[in-house]
């Protein structure tokens, strides 16, 4: 009899346990946002490059370039985050601790699922490894009753399964990162500021209930995974004929100088189609108009109407500064005037294969010398 009740109670502090590390705050709206403060300004200085919405519900946002988000400043949404940002807060704020670490975080530290408090100042330095022990639903918890630092180049390292949204730190307190720090997991600092600089990497959300957000030269991104939604993108058009074409006009010439390697068809409806060699090109000629480009010129107007009725998610407010690393997600975006293209553009599909990105842009459009695109996770031309 001892012996089935010993394993009845080693069961029953298992199954609590497990509860206690896997009760995830819940962030509500707020999550949707990777800056952003309930009473303060949020500012940027530098080239940053943010995935999620960036604002604040007393205050305004500036100085911030093409963000793959919405802006909102004081508003409805950012006034619905503010409410939910506080019940998380006060959430973690009443869990009970079950360890307690020094003060000095990292150096080779490794921590496991748990909520820890510490009631002083903090300090983040070199590595910290949160190891998850292969349960992706493993909860970091880290109550700082005091500010928080990271010294330059220190950086949080996920493994054996930890993803940084099941990684939460509340701090009442200023936080302040060095140069070069590489974070993961969801900062909320109460009554406090958040102050990123040049170099800095985050895996998150940099929220505060009360104080300023700057950020200098950041790239930052809210994390994917533990329930949130996986990106599609909207529908894509079905190209029709279209699709057997590498470069078609419906109305005007195609032209080639010089050596060119194209895979795809080439042709115009209207007008002709000059300068291409059958020895570079995988596909077909077409010199001049034939039913071909009569179906092509249909199907190619239908996808250019249905593109046009999309409704944008995101517009980025900067055509003149477009790529410059910035990540884009799928989505359906808008620029509304002429656009340059500079640098890289980094198509992300998180993952999703089937993932569709539309970039609408009311303008001309150029590009620098050497601009390119890279598709990342998954992402298919």
């Amino acid at each position: 009899m001892k012996k089935i009740n010993f394993l009845l109670l080693s069961g029953l502090l298992l199954c609590f346990t497990s509860n206690t590390f896997s009760q995830a705050p819940n962030l509500g709206s707020a999550a949707d946002f990777v800056l952003f403060s309930g009473n303060g300004a949020v500012t940027n200085s530098g080239i940053s490059h943010l995935t999620g919405h960036v604002g604040t519900n007393n205050g305004s946002s500036t100085f911030f370039g093409n963000v793959n988000g919405v802006m909102h400043d004081n508003d409805s949404s950012s006034a619905k985050a503010l409410v939910d940002l506080m019940v998380a807060y006060n959430y973690i704020n009443t869990l009970t601790p079950t360890f307690f670490p020094a003060p000095l975080l990292g150096n080779g530290d490794t921590l496991t699922p748990g909520v820890y408090s510490i009631t002083a100042a903090s300090t983040l330095s070199a590595t910290l490894y949160l190891n998850a022990e292969n349960n992706p639903n493993a909860v970091f918890i880290i109550q700082i009753q005091g500010p928080f630092s990271t010294n330059a180049n220190s950086k949080i390292k996920l493994i054996n399964g930890a993803l940084a949204c099941n990684v939460y730190w509340k701090i009442e307190g200023l936080v302040s990162m060095a140069s070069g720090t590489s974070m993961k997991g969801n900062i909320i600092a109460n009554n406090a500021a958040i102050e990123m600089n040049t170099g800095n990497t985050l895996e998150g959300r940099a929220l505060s209930t009360t104080g300023a957000v700057s950020i200098d030269g950041t790239i930052a991104y809210t994390p994917i995974g533990c329930g949130s939604l996986v990106l599609s993108g909207p529908n894509p058009p079905g190209l029709g004929t279209a699709s057997c074409f590498a470069i078609f006009s419906s109305n005007g010439s195609v032209m080639n100088t010089g050596i060119s390697a194209i895979t795809g068809d080439v042709g115009t409806n209207l007008g002709l189609t000059t300068g291409f060699d059958s020895a570079t090109l995988i596909g077909k000629i077409h010199p001049i108009p034939d039913t071909f480009t009569a179906s092509a010129a249909v199907d190619l107007l239908n996808v250019y109407n249905y593109l046009n009725t999309l409704t944008s998610d995101i517009e980025l407010l900067y055509p003149a500064q477009f790529g410059n690393n910035l990540v884009l997600t799928p989505h359906t975006y808008i620029l509304n005037g002429a656009t340059t293209f500079t640098d890289t553009l980094y198509l992300n599909a998180e993952g999703n294969p089937d993932a569709v990105f539309v970039i609408k842009i009311n303008g001309a459009l150029s590009t620098s010398t050497f601009s390119k695109v890279l598709l990342i996770n998954g992402t298919q031309a």
